[in-house]
């Protein structure tokens, strides 16, 4: 696929995910890879789809009363790369608010997600993630 088409999958993907529609993580491939980078609790490789759903995103989602939402500011795309720089915010089961900002780098290929790098703000991720227990 092009630049364009890529860039462009992925932003519809962004407006499903806002729409509470569907989302981004729907274009994983099965084998898909996804890292968090830096010293969060969530921080490492996750070999497949599966792995990172179940082990990072099921238990984030459970912490939450409201759906995270989010806000892109901005997509890039570069080869086979789509950038997302995107702020996302929820409500928190605490009645508290999480509101972060991420970059997301998605390697694409046959129109799915095959590679992904994520950064986001590690000390709010860890202050949620610690301070709320999953539903």
């Amino acid at each position: 696929m092009s630049e364009k088409s890529n860039k462009q999958l992925v932003a519809e993907a962004f407006d499903a995910w806002a729409a509470g529609t569907g989302g981004v993580f729907d274009l994983l491939a099965e084998d898909a890879d996804w890292t968090i980078v830096g010293n969060s609790v969530a921080s490492g490789t996750y070999p497949t789809r599966e792995a990172f759903l179940s082990t990072v995103i099921a238990p984030f989602n459970a912490r939450m009363s409201s759906p995270l939402v989010p806000t892109v500011r901005a997509l890039y795309a570069d080869g086979d790369t789509v950038v997302a720089l995107f702020d996302a915010s929820a409500t928190v089961r605490d009645g508290s608010r999480y509101d972060n900002t991420y970059a997301w780098f998605l390697t694409m290929r046959d129109q799915r997600i095959v590679s992904a790098v994520a950064f986001f703000d590690s000390v709010e991720f860890n202050d949620f993630w610690a301070r709320v227990q999953p539903a």
